[in-house]
């Protein structure tokens, strides 16, 4: 089932959902099952799976010379999206990514997903590979999540790369797409970020999924200008709880967010881990509710795979 269509069968009631990685190579589907279990008992009407590109390493060989290797650290989104599909009977939305995937790669997987009966993908562009300053796309394939945003649509409307003719075989995908009420921090102001999402929304994109924050007057922001500006689809705030001091610098640096300084100070004060993620969990209790109060279509949780302090939460809102 589609997103929208989850959201409007709820008929005003929020909704849970949760985003998992794939775990390091090495790992059995054994370690997803573990943290879908956690996690079932509250009904999820669908589960994130995001997507990790290739990294490099550097083989040095008997001459001195460096050889640059691919290689990859997790399995792929697809095959997991299947089996939690199979084993749960919830509906998977996988991640699709520009960076790593060539334009027929991306058609392939997409081929995949129909196939499966996957219904929904969120397309981004995603981040630049470890060690370079910026993102570098794949050859030939797409620089901008527009790009790969179109790829979709035209897949939907039976357009296939290297076909002249339009297939009546076409994928029927409901797309998400990236929000960011404190702005993508490659944009150089909000309003020129805020000009690509409308974009976005206007090419065909049906939900938005924010990035994590932890002031929720950001979000009621975004949402109140998204509106103003003729943006009506779901926008589903993305949410994490703090649960450690490292956090206070990392979530920042990674995600390019602000930490509000009575949640910064709260965890300063805290001795233990176990005293953060106290914080942490009263903290984002507070959030949710005054998102439900807002009226917000579904509660999103990035879960890093680690369901222990989120199950606590949403426990608590249950």
């Amino acid at each position: 089932m589609k997103i929208v269509d989850h959201i409007k069968n709820a008929k005003g009631r929020t909704l849970f959902s949760f985003e998992l990685l794939p775990p390091p190579k090495g790992q059995g589907i054994q370690s997803i099952f573990n943290t879908m279990d956690e996690l079932m008992e509250f009904k999820p009407p669908f589960i994130d799976v995001t997507y990790h590109r290739e990294d490099y390493l550097y083989k040095e060989h008997s001459n001195g010379l460096l050889e640059r290797v691919s290689y990859r650290k997790r399995p792929g989104t697809v095959a997991i999206c299947a089996a939690i599909m199979n084993k749960y009977k919830v509906d998977a939305v996988p991640h699709l990514i520009c960076g790593g995937f060539t334009k027929e790669e991306t058609e392939n997987a997409l081929i995949d997903l129909n196939f499966l009966g996957i219904d929904n993908v969120l397309v981004l562009r995603g981040d630049a590979r470890k060690g370079d300053p910026d993102f570098i796309p794949t050859p030939e394939g797409h620089a901008y999540a527009t790009d790969l945003l179109q790829q979709v649509l035209d897949m939907n409307q039976g357009k296939y790369l290297h076909e002249d003719v339009v297939s009546s075989e076409h994928t029927n995908f409901c797309i998400g797409v990236a929000g960011y009420p404190e702005k993508h921090f490659e944009a150089p102001n909000f309003n020129t970020d805020f000009k690509w999402l409308k974009k976005k929304v206007e090419m065909g994109a049906e939900f938005i999924v924010t990035q994590m924050f932890f002031n929720v007057d950001k979000y009621k922001e975004f949402v109140i200008k998204c509106r103003e500006h003729d943006i009506h689809v779901p926008i589903i705030p993305g949410l994490k709880p703090l649960t450690t001091k490292k956090q206070l610098i990392t979530l920042p640096k990674i995600f390019h967010l602000d930490i509000p300084e009575d949640l910064s100070d709260a965890v300063d004060q805290c001795k233990t881990n176990a005293d953060v993620r106290k914080v942490g969990e009263e903290w984002l209790v507070q959030q949710c509710k005054e998102l439900i109060d807002f009226g917000v279509p579904v509660l999103h949780f990035y879960t890093m795979s680690n369901p222990g302090p989120t199950k606590k939460i949403v426990a608590r809102l249950a």
